[in-house]
């Protein structure tokens, strides 16, 4: 049964590996066996550090979603990959009202069309087919206030990932996406410290606590792996019961 959720001899590209969820995709990825690429705008020291200290495998690669076409292009210069983790993603905060041409496209851009063109590039080289892995949201279910641009992304994600689930399942390319809930990383450190956002988010969390990375990393393993080979267009929700309430 262990080697349903074995990752041996793959080799997976994971965006926004720097930090935070990434970080942990990437981190539970090589934990499982697979030469991980971790790619981000910064540096990703930390995450190749704690991989080798486990005794995995990773490389680092240098990779600005700002230009979707030439980090569609990077990704297919890396060769065949058997999984890919488009994590990677920005937001912008404004009432729709006073929301700008700019914050639009630059959110959009990252979240939704480096997306594409990186699942278009992996599939022109995935010689045996493979798995990707789209991060969406619970704004890809719900409006959320004061991110058009990001809600706008998240529910393409979603719609994108069931679109390329229907044109590649044939060719034995999975598409999935995971739907965090709120998940304790630095990108949610105020509301974290913030008592009355706190209290009124784990309030509505049924397991009564935030998500951790490793939550998030852990069923990127299970989507990557041939435990889940007849997975496909799903959109998995790891948030707690957040939904369900």
């Amino acid at each position: 049964m262990s080697d349903l959720f074995s990752l041996q001899g793959k080799t997976a590209l994971v965006t926004g590996a720097n930090t935070g969820i990434g970080q942990a995709i990437a981190i539970s990825l090589a934990q499982a066996g697979a030469e991980v690429i971790c790619a981000g705008r910064s540096s990703v020291a930390e995450t190749l550090k704690t991989i080798a200290d486990t005794n995995g495998k990773a490389r680092g690669l240098l990779l600005d979603l700002a230009d979707p076409m030439a980090a569609a292009a990077i990704v297919e210069g890396q060769g065949p990959l058997d999984i890919l983790v488009n994590n990677a993603g920005i937001i912008r905060r404004e009432n729709a009202v006073d929301f700008t041409e700019a914050d639009w496209d630059d959110v959009m851009d990252v979240n939704l069309k480096a997306m594409f063109f990186l699942c278009q590039a992996f599939a022109r080289n995935a010689l045996k087919g493979g798995s990707i892995i789209n991060i969406a949201s619970m704004l890809s279910f719900q409006g959320g206030i004061r991110v058009a641009s990001y809600t706008a992304s998240k529910s393409g994600v979603a719609g994108i990932t069931k679109l390329l689930a229907n044109e590649w399942a044939a060719k034995g390319i999975t598409t999935n996406a995971i739907a965090p809930g709120y998940i304790a990383t630095n990108n949610t450190a105020l509301l974290q410290a913030d008592p009355v956002r706190n209290k009124a988010i784990l309030e509505r969390i049924p397991a009564g606590r935030w998500g951790a990375p490793s939550d998030i990393g852990g069923t990127a393993v299970f989507l990557a792996s041939d435990a889940a080979k007849y997975i496909n267009g799903a959109i998995i929700n790891v948030d707690g019961g957040w939904l369900a309430r």
